[in-house]
This record gives C-alpha cells, structure tokens and sequence, in this order.
C-alpha cells in the first residue's frame, strides 16, 4: 500500500470522527486515480472491520446519467454497508451525528445466493435476489460542501452515511422494476418521483454491474447481503426536523425523522 493511500484514507475517517469536511482529494492531488480512491475505500472498510464493525451489503451510487455526466464519469461507483449505517424504519436520526445528509429513494435488494463476476447478467441477479424492500439512503459527504469528483467520492464509501429498509418484502417475480414508482415525501409535501427505469434503465442492471465491477477486487456479493441499488430521483437536502416518507408502488413505503 502507498503512502498516499494511507494518508488519504487516515484524513477520511478523522474528518468522519471530527464530522469536519476537508478540502476535495482532487484538489490535494489532481493525479489521483479512481482505482487508487478504490483502494482508500477499501483500506478504512478494513480499518472498521477490525474494529468490530460487519459488512452487511453494498451500496451503488451515480447510476443516473445525469448525474454521471455532472461529475464528467461514465459508470456508476459503489460503496460498503456497514451494520453502524442501519437505521429502524421509523426512526430517528440526529442530525449532530452526521456532516451534510441528503436523502434518496432507492429499491434495495436481498440476496439469496452469492454473485461473484466478471460475467454476471441481470437474469443471474434476478436468480440470485431473495426479495426487495423500499429503502432510504441518508448519503453524506466528507468532503467540505459536496465539491466532488469521481475519486472524491469513490474513496469516501461513496458517500456513504446511513440507510433505511421498510415496506414488505416482495419477490421480484410479484413486480416490475423498471415501471416500479416512486414518490419521496418531505414533511408531507412531495420532494420527487422517480421511477425505476431511472437506475441504468433497471435497477437489476445495476446490480449485475456492481457483480463485475467488484470482481476487478475479487470482492464476491454474498448471500444476505442488502444491496442498494441506486437512486429513483434526486437528492434531497435535509434539515432538523424533517420526516421522509418514500412510497413506492406494490412495495409499501419507508420513512425516517430528523432532529
């Protein structure tokens, strides 16, 4: 492992533990790859999982392509689910503990077989999912005002902060993934839709990327583990006080409260 590895990956978790933005990896070091930002990721996962966190799933981020021409990248980028991330559908979260939070709506998936790439399809995926839940992503950035790029944020867990599972559990065989609706309340009021088509055009392809993606890592997806599959719509910034409700259609709703 380099130096500039272990240095990076050293300023994201004191900024985590501070909840102090620092000043984007790019701009530190305009030479830095994604791969090497893969492998930040991978080396503060690590760091946590020696101190008695789980991995408990994977998250998939920049699957819109709006959003991917933003940040000037062409594929989508992951991140770990760690069991510290879980929050009870319901539940609160204080706003304290986190840097700059924003909320996404997303379809998450459950495993009941391992998927190990580099040629996984999306009839494997759909072989391989148990069942899907609604889910809130609470993303959040520690880099200072959310001025990322690519490595920025793949070396940061992709942004990774918390995540909410709820509804009922449905076998992908009971819906339809890419027409699957949502709309993402905020205090009531409505904040977005989306609709699964929006994730790579099916949530599943996304997931089968994140299969082959993984396997330049030798990193398997494993049975049980909750996969995020993406965002349905747009950010949304949230404030103290807020309550999220995301409903989607045929698969009940999930929601979190802020204070």
């Amino acid at each position: 492992m380099t130096s500039k590895i272990e240095k990076f990956a050293a300023k994201l978790i004191e900024a985590e533990k501070k909840r102090v933005g620092i000043n984007p990896l790019t701009v530190v070091d305009p030479e830095i790859t994604v791969d090497e930002a893969y492998y930040i990721q991978l080396e503060n996962i690590k760091k946590k999982v020696a101190e008695g966190q789980k991995i408990v799933g994977k998250k998939i981020g920049l699957t819109s392509v709006a959003v991917q021409k933003m940040l000037g990248v062409d594929e989508p980028d992951y991140g770990h689910l760690l069991d510290s991330m879980v929050v009870e559908n319901g539940g609160t979260i204080f706003c304290e503990t986190m840097l700059q939070p924003k909320v996404e709506g997303e379809i998450a998936f459950i495993l009941k077989k391992d998927l190990k790439g580099p040629n996984v399809t999306v009839l494997d995926v759909l072989q391989a999912t148990d069942y899907v839940v609604p889910a809130l992503e609470i993303v959040d950035s520690r880099i200072q005002d959310w001025k990322i790029k690519l490595p920025d944020t793949v070396a940061d867990n992709a942004s990774s902060g918390l995540f909410v599972l709820g509804g009922k559990p449905t076998k992908i065989k009971d819906i339809n993934l890419e027409l699957m609706g949502m709309v993402l309340l905020q205090n009531g009021e409505v904040a977005n839709t989306g609709v699964g088509a929006a994730a790579l055009g099916n949530p599943a392809t996304c997931v089968a990327w994140l299969a082959n993606r993984l396997a330049d890592y030798d990193i398997t997806l494993k049975a049980g583990e909750v996969i995020l599959s993406g965002a349905l719509s747009g950010m949304v910034v949230v404030n103290p006080g807020d309550n999220f409700t995301a409903r989607f259609a045929n698969l009940g709703q999930v929601s979190v409260n802020f204070k």
